[in-house]
């Protein structure tokens, strides 16, 4: 039996219940699948979630700064693309990865200035700038696939001990320093004071649209760095996916517990929600089910984790307010 005070902790803690939530799903898809748990299919959970989790790294940090870019996903195709044709005209890898980074980091300035400078709403201007690219996506390849030679790209396929795949680990780094850097540093704190509460944020002395500018551009960066590690292991650049990274992010940044209104979440979190969707969602493509199960059953965890952020914002609301009551009135009674 589980001691009362241990499952009461599991569930005061969010990575704490998401592992626990993790663990019965592995659990239950094993009990189904016998070789759901092989090293094969370990090896392509990991290979899998690797893009899409350095995509939302980008996605966290901006969550949690009080933004929102829904233009990643083409951000990340874009970026294939363009690396993909460099690459056929002969330029070095490095040089054309290096400098699709460069077009993520424009990109993301781009909406840092509709949505930092102008103030317009991210929702708009983001998805504005993700049709664009779309439609740039299909001009440059006449909507065809842009293939990469392999070998060009040997470290995307390798594997270390033949278990990790590279991009994870490229991923794993990632979301490291990202976490030291929000829990480390007095630029992390201050990505968290400004999606939390603006007002104090200026009061301290922080500027709230430089912040969030950086964020924008750090975004776009991560995006085009997601795309360059797609290509990597995928070896072809594809102008459209039929599936939405970008809304796969998000789903796995809010399963975290990441605070989609901003000021809350972490990267610990935010790998736990990328590790508990892709494991369901390989569990479901081992069922042998049809691809749009799996695109119902994305939509559904979103629609969960949204109502566990609501629940969570409500929780947070109510306990600044149960700060702020008896404070105010210890000052009433200091007045009189």
């Amino acid at each position: 039996m589980i001691n009362s005070a241990l499952l009461k902790r599991i569930i005061k803690s969010k990575e704490m219940l998401l592992v626990l939530i993790t663990i019965i799903v592995v659990l239950i898809f094993t009990f189904i699948n016998i070789n759901f748990v092989s090293v094969g299919s370990l090896r392509g959970i990991m290979q899998a979630m690797s893009s899409v989790g350095i995509l939302a790294v980008g996605v966290s940090c901006l969550f949690i700064g009080g933004g929102i870019d829904l233009s990643g996903s083409n951000v990340r195709l874009f970026s294939g693309v363009v690396l993909a044709v460099m690459m056929a005209a002969g330029i070095n890898w490095v040089i054309a990865a290096v400098t699709v980074i460069v077009i993520g980091a424009c990109l993301g300035a781009i909406n840092a200035f509709f949505v930092a400078k102008l103030r317009m709403m991210p929702f708009i201007a983001t998805i504005a700038v993700s049709n664009v690219l779309l439609g740039l996506n299909l001009a440059i390849t006449a909507g065809q696939n842009v293939p990469v030679p392999n070998e060009k790209f040997w470290w995307g396929g390798y594997s270390v001990f033949n278990i990790f795949p590279v991009p994870f680990l490229i991923m794993i780094v990632l979301l490291l320093a990202y976490g030291l850097m929000l829990s480390k540093t007095q630029f992390g704190r201050n990505i968290y004071l400004v999606g939390g509460n603006q007002a104090a944020a200026r009061l301290a002395g922080v500027n709230p649209v430089k912040i969030r500018s950086i964020l924008y551009i750090n975004n776009g960066i991560i995006s085009a760095f997601s795309g360059v590690v797609l290509t990597s292991y995928m070896h072809t650049a594809t102008p459209q996916s039929q599936s939405d990274a970008q809304m796969t992010a998000i789903t796995a940044a809010i399963l975290g517990g990441i605070a989609f209104t901003g000021g809350a979440g972490g990267m610990t979190g935010c790998f736990i929600g990328i590790v508990l969707l892709h494991v369901f969602n390989q569990g479901l493509n081992s069922l042998a089910l049809d691809a749009y199960w799996t695109i119902i059953a994305s939509g559904v965890l979103l629609i969960i984790a949204m109502a566990v952020d609501f629940v969570n914002e409500k929780s947070r609301t109510k306990a600044l307010k149960a700060k702020i009551v008896p404070v105010a009135g210890a000052r009433k009674e200091g007045g009189q």
